[in-house]
């Protein structure tokens, strides 16, 4: 899933979506789309940062909310 397409279906904002990033709770993939660099998202980190971004809006901090992230998807 490109950033545009994750922003679409998550109410995130795209500043939050490239933290998660820095952070290393996800990764992405460049892929070329013409002379575009766009950024592509597995549909395991799709799910890594629905989850994640629910857990920080209900009051948990990004660490916090990743490791309860990561509990919820292996029980899974």
């Amino acid at each position: 899933m490109t950033t545009s397409e994750i922003l679409n279906r998550i109410d995130i904002p795209r500043n939050k979506l490239y933290y998660l990033e820095k952070k290393g709770y996800i990764t992405s993939q460049t892929i070329l789309q013409g002379n575009y660099k766009i950024k592509d998202y597995s549909k395991d980190d799709f799910v890594k940062i629905q989850t994640i971004w629910h857990l920080v809006k209900q009051g948990l901090k990004y660490q916090a909310a990743y490791e309860k992230a990561m509990d919820v998807i292996d029980d899974r």
